[in-house]
């Protein structure tokens, strides 16, 4: 048995669904949800980064997380060439699983040379579904070839449901108008942090990944909104 084969740490394991948990409550930022998935994704799995993508009313996907922004480039790219396993697992709600991105070359050729090109080496779709509706993707992102393992699968489908009904339960809530004014929210808010890694990636001299860490930390340490502490730092009311 492989280090990828092990159990992850129980105590991890209950602390990331703990968060996840506590991330579905009303009075929560739905972006913050939604970083705290693809993040769990990541630290309970071999995966070395992970994104969602959640369809609008009209069925056009967005990116709404991601850990990175490779991953970030990976996804938009399949969005925009309307070819990849995150399409194609939307498409089907089923899982699609990419052993090795150089074998589907012929199949989605502009998939497989951004993701080679951001380091990525194989990968792993899985639907957001729940009563016989498909709402997104959460899609893991490996560095080898056929990393993934019987558990991370286990691991990223339990995820994906745990998220998938929190976004039923939150669109339940909510009108049909609230649901578009929802996304369109988390559209926006990632725009914000986008602005916001800019900034502290120029101020602190770093990547835009790790403005990016920075500007989470500083969010759970003040126990506030990533969307907040963004607008906060791109209006000057805030120095990280």
């Amino acid at each position: 048995m492989t280090a990828h084969d092990e159990l992850p740490p129980t105590d991890d394991l209950v602390a990331a669904f703990t968060r996840l948990a506590g991330s579905l409550d009303a009075r929560h930022d739905v972006i913050d949800t939604r970083d705290a998935l693809v993040h769990a994704a990541v630290d309970q799995t071999a995966a070395v980064e992970a994104g969602i993508v959640l369809a609008d009313a009209g069925g056009v996907l967005h990116v709404v997380g991601s850990t990175s922004e490779r991953t970030t480039d990976v996804e938009e790219a399949q969005l925009g060439t309307r070819q990849g396993p995150c399409l194609e697992s939307y498409r089907s709600a089923e899982v699609v699983e990419t052993r090795d991105v150089r074998a589907v070359r012929e199949r989605w050729p502009a998939f497989t040379e951004v993701a080679e090109s951001r380091g990525f080496l194989s990968g792993y779709a899985i639907p957001l579904t729940m009563r016989g509706q498909c709402l997104g993707a959460l899609n893991l992102f490996f560095d080898v070839e056929d990393a993934r393992t019987d558990l991370d699968a286990a691991v990223a489908q339990a995820l994906a449901q745990f998220a998938t009904a929190g976004i039923v339960v939150r669109r339940e809530r909510q009108s049909h108008a609230d649901r578009a004014a929802q996304l369109q929210h988390v559209l926006d808010g990632r725009v914000v942090i986008e602005q916001a890694k800019g900034v502290l990636a120029f101020r602190h001299s770093v990547s835009v990944d790790r403005a990016f860490a920075l500007l989470r930390r500083y969010a759970r340490e003040a126990d506030a909104r990533i969307r907040d502490v963004a607008e906060q730092v791109v209006n000057r009311q805030l120095s990280i």
